[in-house]
């Protein structure tokens, strides 16, 4: 049986797909590397293989065998199954770790995967508020997809709105009258190169507070039928969404800095706040274990590669802004210049301003609010059309594997509490600045660490020999924890939660 082969399906944000042949024995960072030879991906660790659990993507981890992660048959010989042909397992290719700046991913099979993934989750976006932001991701789109606007070719119905557009905006709007502004936004992008429009894409795609988020589902006490809760892992921290008529409303949007300390302890979710008290703090359920190792793996993770791009995405940042400045100040001479050139009289009586001048000038791009002012906007809670999507893959149905559930049957009766504030805590939301002076760091076992106060470095260690269940250690003694350290824990259902002074 170890010598024997198994067909793997995967699916590629492109809609393409990959048929590969792995062992039976295979881990699935075998598998992973196949898809990364096969498609020449070179910065491959924004991407993971997922499957399909309970309607939720959920990301392998890379170092366990891949039986885990699907069907008994994928254990069965060939003629267990009575001479049939064996259908292929099925896993995703998805972004696993999101960024706002396209630049920071320089491999261009990267960037365009992340790209084609984006609009995948555009076409799926509920902001009814933030209309306009679809249409100028269109022309970007377009401008991406197709290059500059050209009359004798793009003319008519040379795009399908569904691929663009998401379904509730079509409805809303009509297909007649997509096709007859689209294309004037897409002439607007002449000059854009592919590449800078796949950028622009990507900076604007980020702006929507539901596209660059993995949503997962949690039961606020033990005692419910069906989760209610909605757990969104963003660029920027975490949020926590209630499901009310179903629809989803915004109780808490926290930013990495703000949470102090989040810890599993089986199915028991808990989320503490930084500067409060612990009676203070948000108690929620996954409602499996696995579900609860998957969480805590892929929190640690963001938090570690969000500190670590932070550099590089601030520096890109100043570097976009000053080149911004200075395009606005070589348009305000120029502008100067031409208006001198209006004021001169002209002979002929026809001197006037705005003769060939910059009054006529028709910007490139839409004004936009800021990503600030997008995050703003949570605030409000509620959708104006539509059900949130939580990350439900389109025709899961047909891809589902039968697995344990993690319905309220696993789940103990009991009670849960839920305590905090129903507010964020005091403060703007946004990550604290980092000053000179580095602070003194402790390596502890699954470490959050996050620049806080006066600290300009942070040092995080997270062994590759740790065991799945993340069991927690104390620090050897004569050690100190550092006071700018987050915190994530895992515990057994048969530990007792530790707790820690952060």
């Amino acid at each position: 049986m170890t010598a024997e082969a198994r067909d793997v399906l995967v699916l590629l944000p492109t809609r393409e797909q990959l048929r590969l042949v792995v062992g039976v024995q295979a881990t699935g960072r075998e598998l992973f590397q196949q898809v990364c030879d096969v498609t020449s991906i070179k910065e491959a660790h924004f991407f993971g293989l997922s499957v399909v659990r309970n309607d939720e993507y959920m990301f392998m981890d890379l170092e366990q065998k891949l039986s885990k992660y699907f069907s008994k048959d994928w254990k069965r010989d060939a003629h267990e199954a009575g001479g049939r042909p064996r259908a292929p397992f099925v896993t995703f290719l998805r972004v696993r770790y999101y960024v706002d700046n396209g630049r920071v991913i320089s491999d261009r099979t990267a960037r365009h995967l992340y790209y084609c993934h984006l609009k995948e989750r555009v076409l799926r976006s509920q902001c009814a508020h933030r209309e306009e932001a679809y249409f100028l991701l269109a022309a970007y789109g377009l401008q991406a997809d197709l290059g500059n606007h050209r009359e004798p070719v793009h003319v008519g119905r040379y795009f399908e709105p569904q691929a663009y557009f998401p379904p509730w905006i079509i409805a809303k709007r009509g297909r007649a009258y997509i096709l007859r502004h689209a294309p004037a936004m897409h002439r607007e992008q002449r000059g854009l190169n592919p590449k800078e429009a796949v950028l622009c894409f990507i900076r604007e795609a980020c702006r929507l507070e539901d596209v660059p988020v993995h949503f997962f589902r949690l039961y606020k006490d033990k005692k419910e039928d069906r989760p209610t809760i909605i757990l969104g892992l963003t660029l920027k921290g975490m949020q926590v969404y209630q499901e009310v008529n179903r629809a989803p409303e915004l109780l808490y949007d926290f930013p990495w800095s703000h949470i102090g300390k989040v810890a599993f302890l089986g199915k028991k979710f808990e989320m503490r706040l930084d500067g409060l008290p612990s009676a203070r703090k948000l108690v929620y359920y996954t409602g499996c274990a696995w579900r609860s190792r998957h969480l805590l793996q892929l929190l640690s993770a963001s938090h570690q590669l969000h500190l670590s791009l932070r550099p590089a995405l601030q520096r890109l940042r100043q570097r976009e802004e000053a080149e911004e400045k200075e395009h606005y100040r070589e348009s305000y001479i120029r502008d100067t210049l031409d208006l001198d050139l209006d004021l001169d009289p002209d002979p002929g009586g026809r001197g006037s301003l705005g003769s060939g001048g910059s009054s006529q000038h028709v910007p490139r791009r839409l004004s936009l609010g800021s990503a600030d002012s997008c995050s703003s906007s949570h605030t409000s809670g509620v959708r104006e059309a539509g059900e949130m999507a939580v990350d439900e893959p389109p025709g899961a149905e047909a891809l589902h594997v039968e697995m344990p559930p993690c319905g309220s049957s696993s789940i103990r009766s009991g009670h849960g509490s839920e305590a905090g504030s129903r507010g964020r805590p005091e403060g703007d939301g946004r990550a604290r600045g980092d000053a000179s002076g580095p602070e003194p760091s402790a390596v502890v076992q699954v470490p959050l660490i996050r620049m806080r106060g006066r600290c300009a470095e942070a040092l995080y260690q997270m062994p590759e020999a740790e065991p799945p269940h993340h069991s927690l250690d104390r620090a050897p003694p004569g050690t100190c924890r550092s006071t700018n350290s987050l915190y994530l824990v895992l515990c057994r259902e048969d530990q007792l939660l530790e707790e820690f002074v952060v």
